[in-house]
C-alpha cells in the first residue's frame, strides 16, 4: 500500500475488546488498548516519502503488512470516466506493456451501498503497477500517477472508489443534506434502517436464484480462466442474445452484476487466415471481449456498438470460442438490440453467432439488488467513502456530472456541499479538490439557441472553483460527439497533474486554458479579456480563425461570431448583430469546436456573459421510489 507522506497517518481496526494493540512501523512504536466493541485506533508520525517498509500490528496475533511506501495518496472518485480503465484508452495494450511503475499503487473499492454509514469496505487488495494489473487501473489516475511519479520521484497511491452513472447526491452525506436547505426537504423523505432491510431481502433472494440457475456448475476456477478455450462450460445455461438478461424468464430481473457469455463456433482454413470482424450489437454496460483466451477488443458505453477488428492467427481452422466478460452498473444488463447484427464478417462471408450462447454470473456488483445508487441520496457515500475516513490523502481527483446535467443549475449546489462535506468528514483542511469538467459530447444536440444542459453543468462546475484548493481541467477539446466515455484519458490526467504540480506542489508553471474575466462593448465588437493567459492567447488553427464564438443582442438570439486576437485580447462581432449585449464561447453539449488556447498548450473552458434562464433553472433533485 501508499501511506501519506508528511502528515499524521490514523491506522484503526478491530480486534478482541479490551485487547492491547502494538504498532511498530519504520522506527516508531504505538500502542492503544481496544475498546468495548473491539474497535481500536492510532497515529503515526509524520514521516517523508520511502520505502519498502514493513508494517506490523499485534494483539494476541501478528499481522505484518509488506512493501509498505510513503507517499502521495490521492482519492479517485466520481462516475464511469474516472472508473474507466487503462484498459480501454487509445493505444491500450502499448500503455499497458510500458506501465511497469512499482512506486504506483490502487486499491480498488468495490461497488457497495448502504442506507447508513459503513465502517468497512468490501474485500479489497492493493495492486503494485505493472503490465499484469495496469489495466484494470482508473486511466485518468494511472496518468496522474504517473506524472506525479516522476516530477516529484515519489511513490503514489490511487483510492479508486468510483461507480458510473452516479449523481453527486448519492456521494454526499445524510448530514450535510439535512444541513443544506435545497435538500434538507427530500432526504427526510428517505428510510433509514428499512431500506437496510429490503437491500439484505433483495439480495439474498437473488443469490438464492443464482444457485438455482448455476446448480450443475461444480467447478470452483477462478473467472480469469473462462475465456480459455480449454475450459469446459457445458454446464452452463442458456441464454439470448440481443435481448438483456432482465427481460428472459431467468429470474434475473433485478440483477446489476457481472456475467461472462460464451459462444463456440467453427471456421473453415480460408475464413480462419484472414482478419475477422465481430459485431456483438449493443452491450449494456461495459464489455471485455475474447477470442480463444485472447482479449479483442473492450468498450465502457452502453449504447455503442461493439464491432471488434480480429487479426489473422487470433482465429483458428475448427473450433473457436468467443467469450464476453459483461458488467452491468446499473438499469439494463446484457447484449440487447437487433439480433441480425449479431454476427462474424470473414473472408469467405458472415458467420451467424446467434442464440443460444451459455451464460454464468460471476459477481453481484452491489448490495442494492434492484435499487440504484441513484434512487437515493447517500448510499455510496455510506459504503464507499465513509469506510475509507480518516486514512491519511493528499486530496481528491473527481470526474462526474454527466448524471447531474438534467439538473445543472442545482450542481451550483450539490457540487460545492459534497466537497465541504469530504473535506469536514475527513477533517484534514481544506485538501486539494480537482475535477474534471465535462468532455464535449452530443447529448441532446444543445446549444445556445434550444439552450443544453451540458454547457449550464459545465458552468456549474466552474462555480465551485471559488472554494480553496479547487481546480478543473478542460476536456472541451478532447471529447468524442457519440460517445460519452472519451478514449483520451491521458491528456486528462496530465491536465489534473498540472495543476497539482502548480497548486499543490509548488511548480512554477501554468495549469489552465484563459478564463473569462471581462468584456466591454465597442459598436457592433465586444472585446473579451482573461486571466490565466500564460505565455499569451493562442488559436490553433492553421488558419488563425478562432471559433466557438457566439454573439447576441438583446433579443437573445445568437449568431455565430467572428473572432480574433488582438492585443491579448478577443474582439468578437457578427454582421447581423448591432449592438450586441453577450457572448458565448462553446456554449453546447457537443463543445468541441472552440478554440482558444493559451502558449502553454491548456484550452479556455466555455463561457457565458450573460446569465439568462437556463434549460435547468427550476430542476431538482426528487427520490425515485
Amino acid at each position: 500500500m501508499v501511506i501519506q507522506r508528511g502528515r499524521a497517518v490514523p491506522l484503526w481496526g478491530w480486534s478482541v475488546p479490551h485487547d492491547h494493540i502494538l504498532v511498530r512501523f519504520n522506527g516508531q512504536t504505538k500502542n492503544t488498548i481496544a475498546d468495548r466493541q473491539g474497535a481500536w485506533r492510532i497515529t503515526l508520525d509524520p514521516q517523508p516519502a520511502g520505502g519498502p517498509f514493513d508494517l506490523s500490528i499485534q494483539d494476541k496475533d501478528s499481522l505484518i503488512f509488506h512493501d509498505v511506501w510513503v507517499g502521495e495518496v490521492w482519492i479517485c472518485s466520481g462516475q464511469s470516466n474516472m472508473e474507466f480503465g487503462l484498459n480501454a484508452v487509445r493505444e491500450a495494450e502499448t500503455e499497458i506493456q510500458n506501465a511497469d511503475y512499482p512506486p504506483i499503487r490502487q486499491i480498488k473499492i468495490q461497488h457497495d451501498i448502504g442506507a447508513l454509514p459503513k465502517d468497512d469496505i468490501l474485500p479489497a487488495k492493493w495492486e503494485v503497477c505493472s503490465p499484469y494489473t495496469a489495466g484494470n487501473f482508473t486511466a485518468v489516475g494511472y496518468f496522474f500517477a504517473r506524472e506525479i511519479a516522476k516530477r516529484l520521484n515519489v511513490p503514489v497511491g490511487l483510492v479508486n472508489s468510483t461507480w458510473g452513472g452516479t449523481m453527486s447526491e448519492t456521494w454526499t452525506s445524510r448530514g450535510a443534506l439535512e444541513k443544506s436547505p435545497e435538500f434538507k426537504e427530500v432526504i427526510a423523505e428517505q428510510p433509514g434502517p428499512d431500506l437496510q432491510h429490503t437491500i439484505e431481502v433483495r439480495r439474498t433472494r437473488m443469490e438464492k436464484q443464482i444457485r438455482l440457475l448455476q446448480q450443475n456448475i461444480t467447478d470452483t476456477l477462478a473467472e480469469e480462466n473462462w475465456k480459455n478455450p480449454d475450459y469446459n462450460s457445458q454446464a452452463w445455461p442458456k441464454i439470448r442474445v440481443a435481448v438483456g438478461w432482465e427481460a428472459q424468464p431467468l429470474g434475473l430481473e433485478d440483477l446489476d452484476g457481472i456475467v461472462w457469455y460464451r459462444k463456440e463456433l467453427t471456421l473453415d482454413s480460408a475464413a480462419a487466415q484472414n482478419t475477422v470482424t465481430i459485431s456483438l450489437g449493443t452491450i449494456d454496460d461495459n464489455d471485455i471481449t475474447y477470442v480463444n483466451g485472447i482479449r479483442v477488443g473492450a468498450t465502457n458505453n452502453w449504447d455503442q456498438k461493439r464491432v471488434y477488428y480480429v487479426p489473422p492467427g487470433v482465429f483458428r481452422t475448427g473450433k473457436n470460442l468467443i467469450a464476453v466478460r459483461v458488467e452491468d452498473t446499473g438499469g439494463g444488463g446484457g447484449f440487447y438490440g437487433d439480433s441480425s447484427i449479431i454476427q462474424l464478417k470473414t473472408s469467405t462471408g458472415a458467420v451467424a453467432i446467434g442464440d443460444p450462447w451459455q451464460f454464468r454470473v460471476a459477481k453481484i456488483l452491489n448490495n442494492g439488488i434492484g435499487i440504484d445508487p441513484n434512487n437515493y441520496p447517500c448510499l455510496l457515500f455510506n459504503a464507499m467513502i465513509h469506510p475509507l475516513i480518516p486514512y491519511a490523502i493528499r486530496g481528491v481527483l473527481w470526474y462526474q456530472g454527466e448524471a447531474n446535467a438534467d439538473r445543472a443549475h442545482q450542481y451550483r449546489i450539490a457540487f460545492p456541499l459534497l466537497i465541504n462535506d469530504w473535506r469536514q468528514q475527513w477533517g484534514q483542511g481544506n485538501f486539494p479538490f480537482y475535477f474534471v469538467q465535462l468532455a464535449s459530447f452530443n447529448a441532446a444536440n444543445g446549444n445556445s439557441e434550444q439552450g443544453s444542459s451540458w454547457a449550464e453543468l459545465r458552468e456549474a462546475q466552474a462555480y465551485a472553483l471559488s472554494l480553496p484548493a479547487t481546480g478543473m481541467a478542460v476536456t472541451t477539446d478532447i471529447g468524442e460527439s457519440k460517445d460519452i466515455h472519451p478514449k483520451n484519458k491521458k491528456d486528462v490526467g496530465l491536465r489534473l497533474a498540472a495543476i497539482a504540480l502548480s497548486q499543490c506542489y509548488g511548480q512554477t508553471m501554468e495549469y489552465s486554458g484563459p478564463v473569462y474575466e471581462s468584456h466591454q462593448s465597442q459598436g457592433n465588437q465586444i472585446i473579451l479579456d482573461f486571466h490565466h493567459k500564460g505565455k499569451g492567447l493562442a488559436v490553433k488553427d492553421k488558419y488563425g480563425y478562432l471559433r466557438g464564438f457566439e454573439i447576441a443582442g438583446s433579443d437573445r438570439h445568437f449568431f455565430y461570431a467572428k473572432a480574433w486576437i488582438r492585443d491579448n485580447q478577443v474582439i468578437v462581432y457578427a454582421d447581423q448583430v448591432s449592438r450586441p449585449v453577450s457572448v458565448r464561447y462553446n456554449w453546447a453539449d457537443d463543445a468541441g469546436d472552440g478554440n482558444l488556447y493559451n502558449l502553454d498548450g491548456f484550452p479556455a473552458p466555455p463561457f457565458r456573459t450573460d446569465q439568462w434562464p437556463g434549460l435547468t433553472d427550476n430542476k431538482k433533485f426528487e427520490i425515485v421510489k
